[in-house]
């Protein structure tokens, strides 16, 4: 298994290298980069510039009148924009500034940004909890809620039972989230209806006050309702492709042979049946992990007032804050090619007889 996964690492390089390459080429041709956003502020704020540029004794003093002053009929001085463009690295070719920042980021040093006045890595961090809240329990409640129910569908296919669920997770899967999370301030959050549970945040203004047992039920009276929220079309497409992966594995001839030999319902379908149709589920966890965990929370984070990874996504790819955005991407591309090297290897810690040693890569 070693030289597989020495292949698979090294794989993961040129991957990656990729991934920033294309999204670095579609930077390109996007109009309204970090400068000129800096520009429109400034000429959209009148003595901005001045504070800006410790030039306070030219805006609007010393016998100018009111048309000198406004820094749009003015125009902004071109040393100044130059200046701009090289604190932001622009003076340079974008192969040049391709190659520095693939430097920096294999030292996994993603530099400061643009307009936040703080690290990429601390900003990161700053947001981290609310996405770990997110997605770690989101992921967690889908495997915990919709292994048993496929598994349970699957012994029960045709039944009543399969039916009535199978309706209720079809309509779960079509209700929108963003529709489903308001539904929840409604009824829940002190909307019409009952107020049990917070309207916005992770956590109470006290939270440092509270004792250990104290912050522990805070925490999840906070993030009920947001993971809720999160977690209902996941449901779905989990609990169909476990069933459906029973059903296959229970109509093999092994499965009858081990019922032929007297074998309870309980050991085949927990002994010889769990461990196959589990591989094709196994699967598909880093991809809903991931999904989950760096994807589709930005509307779940606003509606809940959530200040997290996917709000800082879209607030940096709209004030076009390149450090946030490609150290961002880098990490979490990252990210997901070791979880596809990690699934592969819990594919093979379920069921040795896999062997990936033998394929050609």
């Amino acid at each position: 298994m070693g030289p597989y996964i020495l292949r698979r690492l090294a794989l993961i390089i040129p991957t990656l290298i990729g991934i920033m390459l294309i999204n670095f080429i579609l930077v390109q041709f996007v109009p309204g980069g970090p400068v000129e956003q800096i520009l429109a502020r400034i000429e959209g704020q009148g003595d901005v510039f001045g504070s800006f540029a410790g030039g306070g004794d030219d805006a609007g003093g010393g016998g100018t009148d009111a048309g000198d002053g406004y820094l749009g009929a003015r125009g902004l001085p071109p040393d100044f924009i130059e200046q701009l463009e090289k604190e932001f690295g622009f003076d340079k070719p974008a192969w040049q500034r391709f190659l520095n920042m693939l430097g920096n980021y294999a030292r996994f040093d993603f530099g400061e940004s643009y307009f936040r006045s703080i690290s990429v890595v601390d900003l990161v961090k700053e947001k981290m909890p609310v996405s770990i809240s997110l997605g770690l329990w989101s992921t967690l409640i889908a495997y915990l809620v919709s292994i048993p129910l496929g598994i349970r569908k699957a012994v029960k296919d045709g039944s009543r039972f399969d039916t009535w669920t199978s309706g209720a997770i079809i309509v779960a899967y079509a209700i929108p989230g963003f529709l489903f999370a308001i539904l929840l301030l409604v009824l829940f959050a002190g909307g019409s209806y009952l107020k049990w549970f917070p309207l916005r945040g992770l956590t109470s203004d006290n939270f440092a006050d509270l004792t250990m047992m104290g912050k522990v039920i805070d925490y999840f009276w906070h993030i009920t309702l947001p993971v809720l929220a999160s977690t209902i079309s996941a449901f779905a497409t989990l609990t169909l492709l476990t069933k459906n992966s029973f059903l296959e594995e229970i109509k093999k001839q092994y499965v009858m042979t081990a019922k032929a030999k007297g074998l309870t319902e309980r050991r085949v379908l927990y002994g010889h049946v769990f461990r196959n149709a589990m591989l094709i589920v196994i699967a598909g966890f880093p991809a809903v992990f991931v999904s989950v965990f760096f994807g589709g929370s930005l509307i779940i984070e606003t509606i809940f007032s959530l200040d997290g990874l996917g709000r800082l996504g879209f607030e940096a790819a709209v004030s076009r804050d390149y450090p946030v955005i490609f150290g961002t991407l880098y990490v979490f591309g990252l990210i997901g090619l070791l979880m596809g090297l990690v699934s592969d290897l819990m594919y093979v810690w379920i069921d040795p007889r896999i062997d990936f040693e033998t394929r050609e890569t």
